[in-house]
């Protein structure tokens, strides 16, 4: 004989049903329908007490027991929605949890891309400054070259005038041996 006893969790479903129709009761329990649906049930216990269809105390009896079972399982109902009410908070702050955490890691690697972002801008800001002294170090070389290329050219104008004269006046004396 194989008796097979189901384990709680093998006995309930769905233990989520039973919270969404406690949850489902408590809303309608306080809903206009409900304040409408009751009246209209207290109004006919009495009629029928008042038409002498059932004895008035025994309608009284059978009222209170209704309405003494309706309050007990109201009560269990509520507290089944505060419960389930309570562990979705305890979710809710757990999901929350998370994502400070995630928010501060994230906060962190904004710092990080901060600093990286910095120290590309010094990089470029160095590179500049290396570009601009390289430009002025040109600037300074080709000034260095028109220099010399004007000293050159006075040079070859002075040998030129030099040549000129020597033409007109002949040739220069042959250096004399003594």
């Amino acid at each position: 004989m194989n008796s097979h006893q189901p384990t709680p969790k093998e006995g309930m479903k769905d233990p989520y049903h039973i919270w969404k129709t406690a949850i489902g009761i408590t809303r309608w329990i306080g809903s206009p329908a409900s304040i409408v649906i009751h009246t209209i049930a207290f109004v006919a216990c009495f009629v029928a007490a008042a038409e002498e269809w059932i004895d008035f105390t025994q309608m009284l009896l059978i009222l209170t027991t209704i309405v003494s079972l309706e309050a007990i399982y109201l009560a269990i109902f509520i507290q089944m929605t505060i419960n389930y009410t309570t562990q979705e908070l305890a979710e809710v702050s757990e999901d929350i949890e998370e994502m400070q955490e995630d928010i501060g890691e994230i906060q962190e690697d904004v710092g990080e891309l901060q600093e990286d972002v910095e120290e590309i801008s010094e990089d470029v800001e160095e590179f500049t400054e290396d570009e601009e002294s390289e430009e002025v170090a040109e600037e300074a070389r080709k000034a260095e070259q028109k220099k010399t290329l004007a000293d050159i050219q006075a040079d070859l104008r002075r040998l030129m005038q030099d040549i000129t004269k020597l033409q007109k006046n002949g040739p220069p004396p042959p250096p004399s041996s003594a």
